[in-house]
């Protein structure tokens, strides 16, 4: 079977070499020729363990192309994927559906056959008819079913979960179109995958409200760990004593300076704008927006107690920019609001990131850049962690210590025991936890 995919963003290149890995001739569409070109020439565009490989695997194997050229793609194409970007609306937070119709009135001119029109990306309920709606407009004669096929991706993890999901939703509503997608799945379905065929809108709720409980859910502890602070007690036994029930589980519950990155800040504001639409505020999913939003200051004025109540004139080395580690993603994240605001307040930056200090450049140019972690430490007045890269958690605590000007870490993730930071004679603070005697 052959599909196209439009867009080579993270979405529509992660599904893409994918499917292609399944054993499908998968070629994937984009405008932008200076991507093409790149992915033709073997250089992937963002960050994701792994997927260079599986790109250069299955071009090898000829299952896997690029182009620039829709027409081309489609020809044969038993289904296409729409995997293009959808970003927060500015005014009113809603998702900016521009590239996703866009998409759809292009697909309609070049359908020959039967198709299957998939949305990949995460776009709010209704788009899917809406879609269908501009296919129609376009080209009456099109013989096509919709489908919505929301993707449950973690950056840093992506190809592990497109190939061993917990789920696989699709919203469609015709026998042909279940047909086809089941093939694309089958796959999975061989290892006992749960496939959810559901109605478009259920589907494209479904993405919705996943992003915005585990929002909440990661909300939540950080508010507990606020709580833990004030009362004495310990957030890491309190989120391993609530994750050991099965019907919460472990997974988010680790407190943080506030979520981030490409879906759940704008997954939540589209959801809010949603229910309001049709007079249904979801007063829980607001409310994790506006703490979150809180967080991220909050932690500013953490890091100026650290140090005494002010950050003036003080020297701050951050370790990790991007939202999350193994990416190069630095949308939304904490950084963006916290680093800002130390210089706001006087401090100078000194900052660190595996990989992801040429993104970051773009949005903080003026910032001391190093290459190295210790560098970035030497002659600092505290260190802050602010993305738990695996690096970062085996730092060299005696080295560390011999380059500050001062012992004072500040750790944003807990990826240290306070005990342990006592012993080497840091001034340490972390979320939730009681300092070390």
């Amino acid at each position: 079977m052959k599909i196209a995919v439009i867009g080579t963003g993270y979405v529509g290149l992660v599904s893409g070499a994918c499917f292609s890995e399944f054993g499908f001739d998968v070629v994937c569409v984009d405008q932008d020729a200076g991507k093409i070109e790149q992915l033709k020439a073997g250089k992937i565009p963002i960050y994701e363990p792994e997927l260079d490989t599986l790109v250069k695997n299955n071009v090898d194997r000829g299952r896997l192309s690029f182009t620039t050229n829709l027409p081309e793609a489609m020809v044969g194409a038993a289904a296409v994927f729409i995997a293009v970007g959808t970003p927060s609306r500015r005014g009113d937070g809603h998702a900016d559906l521009t590239y996703v119709y866009a998409a759809a009135e292009t697909i309609a001119k070049e359908i020959k056959d039967y198709t299957v029109i998939v949305t990949k990306s995460t776009v709010p309920v209704g788009t899917g008819r809406k879609v269908a709606e501009i296919i129609r407009k376009t080209n009456p004669a099109a013989k096509f079913d919709m489908a919505s096929n929301p993707e449950f991706l973690r950056e840093g993890s992506a190809i592990n979960d497109f190939m061993r999901p917990d789920r696989v939703v699709i919203g469609c509503e015709t026998d042909a179109a279940r047909a086809v997608m089941r093939q694309l799945y089958r796959p999975l379905f061989l290892i006992e995958t749960p496939i959810l065929f559901t109605s478009l809108e259920t589907a494209e709720l479904i993405k919705y409200a996943a992003n915005s409980f585990l929002a909440l859910k990661i909300s939540f502890i950080n508010q507990i760990s606020d709580l833990c602070d004030l009362l004495g007690a310990n957030v890491t036994d309190v989120s391993r004593g609530i994750g050991l029930d099965g019907r919460i589980g472990s997974k988010f519950l680790h407190p943080g300076p506030g979520y981030g990155g490409s879906c759940f800040p704008k997954d939540t504001l589209a959801l809010m704008k949603t229910a309001r639409d049709v007079h249904s505020p979801l007063s829980l999913v607001e409310a994790t927006v506006s703490y979150n939003d809180a967080r991220k200051l909050q932690m500013v004025d953490r890091i100026a107690a650290a140090l005494g109540g002010s950050v003036v004139g003080k020297t701050i080395s951050i370790l990790g920019l991007t939202f999350k580690p193994n990416t190069d993603d630095m949308r939304d994240s904490p950084s963006l609001v916290i680093i800002p605001e130390l210089i706001a307040r006087g401090a100078k930056i000194r900052a660190h990131d595996p990989v992801g200090i040429e993104e970051a450049r773009k949005h903080m140019p003026d910032i001391d850049y190093r290459q190295d972690a210790y560098d970035t430490m030497s002659g600092a007045d505290a260190v802050v962690i602010l993305t738990e890269w695996n690096s970062y958690r085996a730092l060299d605590l005696g080295r560390v210590k011999t380059l500050m000007k001062a012992p004072v870490l500040v750790d944003l993730r807990n990826i240290y025991r306070p005990d342990e930071m006592a012993a080497f004679g840091f001034n340490y603070s972390s979320l939730g936890r009681p300092r070390a005697l």
